[in-house]
């Protein structure tokens, strides 16, 4: 492992939909519990499709292992994350 591989195709991917399905899910959640009549279906359906892209590509780049190790991917990004914030503050 290199000293930063988040930048490989299968590990960028991984980073992408891993947290578009976190953002899926926390909108989804305020949508469902703050909104109202259509809102709270949309919420439902928000949450719902982040449960799904999250776990079937968390199965996908997990057990199944398609050339991305999940663990070593969250940690890298988290250390990407706490430097962009470092960076702008």
């Amino acid at each position: 492992m290199s000293a930063l591989d988040v930048f490989t195709v299968m590990n960028f991917v991984t980073v992408l939909l891993l947290t578009f399905a976190l953002f899926l899910v926390i909108t989804g959640a305020f949508t469902a519990y703050f909104g109202s009549g259509k809102s709270r279906k949309i919420g439902a359906g928000l949450l719902v499709g982040g449960l799904i892209v999250g776990v079937v590509w968390g199965y996908y780049a997990g057990p199944m292992t398609a050339d991305v190790s999940l663990w070593n991917i969250v940690i890298q990004s988290i250390g990407v994350i706490l430097a962009a914030v470092i960076g702008a503050a």
